[in-house]
């Protein structure tokens, strides 16, 4: 059965995707800690980020540093923090949120519901300082 995130990647399940290239996906977070945060997956369905061979999961960096750098141009932030936590769902992801301080990548705070154009919003700040 495949994972929600390969059904995203199959637009099976709309989302606001802000990159792709032939091996990965970013797209916004709907269940955000901060604006703009954002999930980058492997399109290849693996569990643990761990077992991505290591050029997949170098070449899986650089392409969350282009869509990190992406969205500190377009979120305020004082940097992009990264979190790989791979509990949530059974596909390898990093989490790119926009942080002033240490806290706001705080998992147990109250998440962001942000409306439709929001997202929108975000999404096309986002995308157009790739």
């Amino acid at each position: 059965m495949a994972t929600i995130f390969s059904r995203i990647v199959k637009g099976e399940i709309p989302c606001y995707k802000i990159a792709e290239n032939e091996q990965f996906f970013a797209f916004l977070d709907i269940n955000p800690v901060a604006k703009g945060h954002t999930l980058v997956i492997p399109k290849r369905e693996v569990d643990y980020i761990f077992a991505l061979d290591d050029n997949e999961l170098g070449d899986m960096m650089v392409f969350a540093k282009k869509v990190a750098k992406a969205i500190e141009k377009a979120v305020p932030c004082k940097r992009i923090g990264v979190a790989v936590i791979g509990l949530e769902v059974p596909h390898a992801h990093i989490h790119l949120i926009p942080i002033s301080k240490e806290g706001d990548m705080d998992f147990k705070k109250e998440h962001l519901h942000l409306t439709e154009a929001e997202f929108l919003e975000l999404q096309q700040l986002i995308v157009s300082q790739l």
